[in-house]
């Protein structure tokens, strides 16, 4: 089995540029994940970088596969300089490990929730994952590996992510698209949510 790490480092440098900062942690029993932080203008991009080295089984699997199964990273775009976003590099090795320690599968409309702020002060202690192929392609693998999607996180104030469990992902991005909402502000306030 080849190391997909490699691939996707170069797959998030072609589109994001060079990183100006790494931090790796390694969690018991798991392998080791990387957080890279990429500034770009006014915003600061973190992505992780080994979640995909593995693909995601069902738990419910009796075994899992080596080489079939989805694979993702995670991305999370917010404007820099507003808060102290950079504590967010362990938070985000935590949901990049859940596949591993967890045996979630990361999907776009799930939601990961910490259990605490996103980093210090956040409004925000749950994400929701959004679809991949917006700002970098997904890496095709060999077959029968499946291809490692990128998959953007949006930070969700307590009340959204209440409010998405019943009414689901596509209606609280619908919300936040007709609100005009700032998903990479790090200080922004619930979006309103009473019809």
């Amino acid at each position: 089995m080849s190391d997909v790490s490699p691939l996707v480092e170069a797959r998030l440098l072609t589109a994001l540029g060079e990183p100006d900062a790494r931090a790796s942690v390694t969690f018991l029993g798991t392998d080791r994940i990387e957080v890279l932080r990429f500034p770009e203008g006014d915003v600061v991009r973190y992505a992780t970088l080994g979640m995909s080295a593995r693909p995601m089984t069902d738990p419910a699997a009796a075994l899992a596969d080596p080489l079939r199964g989805p694979r993702a990273e995670l991305l999370l775009s917010v404007r820099s300089g507003l808060a102290d976003t950079d504590k967010l590099l362990r938070p985000l090795a935590v949901l990049a490990a859940s596949p591993q320690v967890e045996g979630v599968v990361v999907a776009p409309g799930a939601s990961l929730d910490l259990g605490e702020p996103l980093w210090p002060g956040a409004p925000f202690s749950s994400v929701l994952v959004a679809g991949s192929g917006g700002l970098v392609e997904d890496l095709e693998l060999d077959e029968p590996m499946e291809p490692v999607r990128f998959l953007p996180l949006l930070p969700m104030t307590p009340n959204e992510a209440a409010w998405k469990r019943v009414h689901g992902a596509a209606a609280l991005e619908e919300r936040w698209l007709a609100r005009g909402t700032d998903l990479r502000d790090p200080r922004r306030g619930s979006v309103p949510l009473a019809d």
